[in-house]
């Protein structure tokens, strides 16, 4: 029985070796303009994206990880590395899992992240500062769209008029545009990732499409990625580009601080000059606080009445025949001590006037 199991097994093969041959297409040496291109049935384009973070971002941040690790079938995990380590460290790890990007997630202080995209082992590598954060389950845009479909990449036109934008565009695309014939990718597109440029940032959207007319819908997430540096190499090397008019949060903050503190400092000095120039007395003609009782026409009335009266009695005593005085009158003057004791009575009676003011406006407010 072996004999002829051995037999059957050497006449398949010639078999085979014609089958193979058949199913070979040779082609031809030269291959005009107008012919077709052939389709590639193989994963050609392989592309395979490192997505973890150093040790230091908070929960939010964490998220928002999982959120890119979901939209993008073509990425590998790692655990959180260590930020005593090297950035360097980057490129050994990223080699040893077999791939040519990475986005790193640094955070600081528990509430800056920063987002680092590098093309491995020979760069080129850009900083972003991550800003207005919002993860799926914030947004609650689920949607219906496909895990695993591949995206279709629009960019704003201003990606094309500098050259550090430029580059960035082909980075993005690169990172960010799922691989033909992925294995884990599904073969058709049903979402699309917008990159716009607004305020020397880079806004990123993901919309799901919802029909061939070109509806669209937001799924989610949603973040503004603030470019800080450019380097040559892989996490390190010289920087190609600066931006000029990046600010860090914490300088942010101190400033935020420090204009908290001079509107304290304004006030208390307009305190102190207020005090040291209001006058001693606020009301020094009026001898009561019945002047502001009742209705103010009434009072301004009764004031015209009082200044007529007085007029007419100066004018009386203007027509009147002037008596010769005696000489041996004696004219009574005020002495000092008595306007000491007049002013302080003025005093007393203009702050019981302003105390009262206060008592009423206290009230009013109340």
């Amino acid at each position: 029985m072996v004999k002829v199991k051995n037999k059957e097994k050497k006449k398949q093969l010639p078999q085979e070796t014609k089958n193979t041959e058949e199913n070979v297409v040779i082609l031809p040496p030269v291959r005009n303009s107008d012919d077709p291109m052939p389709k590639q049935v193989k994963w050609i384009n392989r592309q395979r994206v490192l997505v973890f973070a150093a040790r230091g971002i908070n929960h939010r941040h964490r998220h928002l990880m999982e959120d890119i690790k979901k939209i993008m079938p073509h990425h590998k995990s790692e655990s959180k590395m260590e930020r005593s380590k090297n950035l360097y460290v980057v490129n050994e790890i990223s080699e040893m899992k077999n791939c040519n990007k990475c986005i790193l997630f640094e955070g600081r202080k528990m509430r800056d992240l920063y987002l680092w995209m590098s093309n491995i082992p020979n760069g080129p590598s850009v900083k972003f500062l991550v800003e207005n954060i919002y993860t799926m389950g914030e947004l609650k845009m689920t949607g219906n769209c496909l895990r695993g479909s591949r995206p279709l990449l629009s960019f704003d036109p201003q990606f094309t008029k500098d050259p550090h934008y430029n580059l960035l565009k082909e980075l993005l695309t690169q990172i960010f545009g799922v691989p033909y014939h992925h294995p884990k990718s599904q073969p058709f597109f049903d979402h699309v990732y917008t990159f716009m440029i607004l305020d020397n940032r880079i806004w990123f959207r993901n919309y799901q499409i919802l029909s061939e007319d070109g509806a669209l819908a937001e799924i989610g997430p949603r973040f503004v990625l603030n470019p800080v540096k450019i380097f040559s190499g892989s996490f390190g090397g010289t920087t190609l580009w600066e931006n000029p008019k990046y600010v860090s949060p914490a300088k942010l903050r101190q400033a935020y601080s420090k204009k908290a503190a001079s509107k304290y400092e304004s006030r208390v000095e307009k305190k102190a000059v207020y005090e040291a120039t209001k006058p001693e007395t606020g009301y020094p003609d009026i001898e009561g606080a019945d002047f502001f009782k009742g209705d103010p026409i009434e009072k301004a009335h009764e004031v015209l009445v009082e200044e007529k009266i007085k007029e007419e009695i100066n004018d009386a005593e203007l027509n009147e025949p002037k008596v010769k005085k005696p000489t041996f009158s004696i004219k009574k003057s005020k002495s000092r001590p008595d306007m000491a004791i007049r002013r302080k009575q003025l005093k007393a009676k203009s702050k019981a006037i302003s105390d009262q003011i206060k008592k009423r406006k206290q009230f009013r407010k109340k």
